[in-house]
């Protein structure tokens, strides 16, 4: 089963969670990486005290194909080789507006995040067609 992980920018670092998902399995840590790791050991502490007590897992715990879904600020904490700003020059947004979005402080509207979404697919296309 296909299951989406959420990671978001917090209070205290970054939290992750799984979507739509009938138990509350959380992973927080200060990077995206962490809070990644924490989520997988929660995920593992789950399917263990399931298999232990002998009970079915809810949500077919076992077999969760994992995809993530990033905002702003955790995408280019994961990917911090990636230049924030040379990449909104790239797609044509202003790159000062692009370090606020990095920075987590600013809202960011469905059609700006969709305009930065297309940007990034557009250079992983890019990337899929080089050959050294």
């Amino acid at each position: 089963m296909k299951a989406r992980v959420i990671i978001e920018k917090n209070e205290h670092g970054y939290g992750a969670f799984i979507e739509n998902l009938k138990s509350t399995i959380i992973g927080e840590g200060k990077t995206v990486e962490e809070a990644k790791k924490d989520l997988l050991n929660s995920l593992d502490e789950v399917r263990h005290y399931y298999a232990e007590s002998g009970r079915k897992s809810p949500d077919n715990l076992d077999h969760l194909e994992l995809e993530y879904k990033y905002d702003i600020s955790a995408f280019f904490n994961a990917f911090d080789f990636l230049n924030a700003s040379k990449f909104a020059k790239r797609i044509g947004i202003s790159p000062s507006l692009m370090r606020h979005y990095k920075g987590g402080n600013t809202y960011i509207s469905p059609a700006q995040a969709k305009k930065i979404e297309k940007g990034l697919h557009q250079i992983g296309n890019e990337l899929l067609s080089v050959n050294l």
